[in-house]
């Protein structure tokens, strides 16, 4: 191990963006043919594009984690020119918005990994945790921080407990040997100590909420193998006047279901989101602790908790609740007469809405559109109202392409679902008698999804003459649990499967070049791609950003909150083998791109060296490009950006199109080895 760690730094100082004898530093745009209603006849990838990587990168619409008080809403949003760091922001009652958490403290929370819910806010003071230690502190006006929680533990989710003087967080303690230890406590506000255990003997723990009068507590837990899209319980305990737990219990329900999202109506009702008839749809508990159905809808009322903090509905008042919900990929706003069941369609289009919550009897939430607008909104009446938005570059929308829903058979005969992005450019049309490249996107996390919701990288690549699409695989969440559960014991194969199905779909239709097909995938995603290279000839190119290539060694590596998740998509044992790339190498005759973060925390640097080592000795076309980020956690704008160009030298090298502008070529192993086909 430590002669392979070795390796990784030496190739980590060598392997960089370098220009080739035969590749020049500077690139031009074909030569023109006869244009065609003004526009310049070029190959497809070759076109001249406003987007640039600083576009992409250099400014960042990454708003999350809305929170509401009497001092105005807060914020987290990243700074790009602090290396993606994230700060917290308040807009106040006059419209300014002010920063309070720098983004040198970088907000960001590790539990389960994956983390959400960094703070929380009381008064004029945030109670925050730092990235850098994982330490939960809090921050006063002209105060320095002031570290609450000991080291070793990492703290999330923290609400505000005024009875008690106190928050109530979920704690993940790694101070032990072996598996961290989850549950919830009482953490001081004004000095530092242990804590104070509430809610103990649960593998994970999340979502704690208190009612309107602070006397009662809820929140979920679960239990190896569960993920918490899988099965989860449904806690209700007492509270005394001390804050004390009395007269905890698990709440009945008819079926076990993922439940998420509880929350405390203005009347003291509890609510929650559960997937019992298949679909996340929202419930709540009668007076005899009974659940009963709010709204029976085919649509998804929840995500996939990969992080704490998700919030699809809020109350506007003691008889209204406003609920986003997710149907055929498109997000819809809802309100809901609690009393009489009536309900009303507000007029909004998003393409994503996430962070919905109350403030001052109004409805806030994060909305993005198809389009470049993103920012938070409030409800008005039957509508939305922009209240803040990020900087953003402006795009001309000539150059933007718009997702086109897109559904195919998969080789089971089920429908998988996908958004495709056509090439977009005003002053560029292909040559006749051709079709565009493909690059195919997997997303990362096997219960993520893809959405509507316009991405500036897309655009990079569209803008240029591909054509993108993005791949809701079977068992990405927004399409039912049974969609979602059709992955299990199936990673590697259906994934793959559809993959391939859908590229097949794509150049049978006539939209791209079946010689021209990439895929290309970050973490999960990665796994995807490079097991779609080793096990079918469909494409002629594989890009992994921390793509996972030999599962037997990864799961060695496996955090808690996954520890059993591999096995349950895996389906067995030997599948770790069979269905990883490096186990497949004889099938591995495509050029390959391996992106890497060495200092990834979920996915080392290992599973992306190895491959290239292997494709390398086998004489297959391969680069290898390593950032000294931690893909998991943070990755700076500039290796994002040199990235980017990197994969557009790739793809141009390997399907014979010289890209427009000037950028450093990527250094390709065995480049004289490549087929075109």
């Amino acid at each position: 191990m430590k002669g392979l760690k070795s390796a990784i730094y030496i190739l980590v100082c060598v392997l960089t963006l370098v220009g080739c004898d035969d590749a020049p530093k500077q690139n031009e745009i074909l030569a023109p043919q006869k244009p065609i209603d003004g526009k310049v006849i070029a190959e497809y990838g070759s076109w001249a594009s406003p987007v640039t990587p600083e576009d992409v990168y250099d400014l960042s619409d990454d708003i999350s984690h809305v929170r509401a008080t009497s001092q105005g809403i807060y914020f987290v949003q990243s700074n790009a020119n602090n290396e993606g760091k994230m700060g917290v922001y308040r807009l106040d009652l006059d419209g300014s918005v002010n920063k309070v958490v720098s983004s040198n403290f970088n907000i960001r929370s590790r539990v389960h990994e994956y983390g959400g819910a960094p703070y929380a806010a009381i008064g004029h003071s945030l109670f925050a945790t730092k990235f850098s230690d994982q330490i939960l502190y809090r921050i006063a006006p002209n105060q320095a921080p002031f570290a609450l929680t000991p080291n070793g533990t990492r703290h999330a989710g923290c609400i505000s407990n005024p009875k008690a003087s106190r928050l109530i967080c979920v704690r993940e303690d790694h101070r032990g040997n072996g598996e961290p230890i989850n549950s919830l406590v009482g953490v001081n506000l004004s000095y530092a100590d242990e804590g104070e255990s509430l809610v103990s003997g649960a593998d994970f723990y999340g979502k704690p909420v208190l009612s309107p009068d602070q006397t009662q507590l809820a929140w979920v837990s679960w239990e190896h193998p569960n993920m918490p899209w899988d099965n989860t319980d449904l806690w209700l305990a007492d509270l005394d006047a001390k804050g004390v737990i009395v007269n905890s219990r698990k709440i009945a329900m008819p079926k076990q279901g993922s439940i998420t999202q509880p929350l405390f109506s203005p009347t003291g009702q509890l609510y929650f989101v559960a997937d019992f008839n298949y679909w996340w749809n929202l419930y709540r508990l009668d007076p005899q602790l009974e659940p009963e159905l709010v709204l029976e809808k085919q649509a998804e009322f929840a995500n996939a908790d990969w992080q704490l903090g998700q919030a699809n509905y809020a109350f506007e008042n003691e008889h209204s609740l406003i609920a986003s919900y997710s149907h055929d990929g498109l997000s819809q706003l809802i309100r809901i007469d609690t009393h009489s069941g009536v309900t009303e369609g507000i007029a909004v289009d998003f393409a994503d809405i996430s962070y919905v919550t109350e403030y001052q009897n109004e409805v806030l939430f994060v909305g993005a559109k198809e389009t470049p607008e993103k920012g938070i909104y409030k409800i008005k009446g039957r509508s939305a109202q922009l209240v803040y938005s990020p900087t953003l570059p402006v795009m001309d929308p000539n150059y933007i392409s718009r997702a086109q829903g897109v559904s195919f058979k998969t080789a089971s005969k089920q429908t998988a679902h996908g958004y495709l992005y056509s090439p977009q450019n005003p002053n560029f049309q292909g040559p006749q008698n051709s079709e565009p490249p493909l690059v195919l996107m997997m997303h990362a996390g096997p219960t993520a999804k893809a959405s509507r919701a316009f991405r500036r990288d897309i655009q990079y690549w569209t803008s240029r003459g591909f054509a993108v699409f993005d791949v809701n695989y079977r068992g990405s969440t927004g399409f039912g649990r049974d969609y979602r559960n059709s992955l299990y014991g199936n990673w590697g194969k259906s994934d793959v499967e559809d993959a391939v199905r859908a590229a097949g779909f794509l150049v049978n239709r006539g939209d791209v070049d079946g010689r021209k097909l990439a895929i290309r995938g970050n973490r999960a995603g990665g796994f995807t791609a490079l097991s779609a290279v080793a096990n079918y000839s469909t494409f002629g190119a594989g890009v992994s950003y921390s793509g996972i290539s030999d599962m037997e060694e990864f799961k060695r590596h496996s955090h808690k909150f996954e520890s059993y998740y591999l096995l349950r998509l895996l389906g067995s044992a030997e599948n770790f083998r069979e269905r990883s790339a490096m186990a497949n190498l004889k099938g591995v005759n495509e050029p390959l791109l391996l992106i890497q973060g060495v200092k990834d925390s979920l996915i080392p640097a290992e599973q992306s060296l190895i491959i290239y080592q292997a494709a390398k000795s086998k004489g297959i076309p391969v680069a290898y490009l390593a950032f000294n980020d931690d893909a998991a956690n943070r990755v700076t704008p500039e290796s994002k950006k040199k990235a980017l160009e990197a994969e557009l030298s790739f793809y141009g090298q390997v399907f014979g199109f010289t890209p427009a502008g000037s950028m450093p070529a990527l250094a390709i192993e065995n480049i004289e080895n490549l087929r075109r086909r």
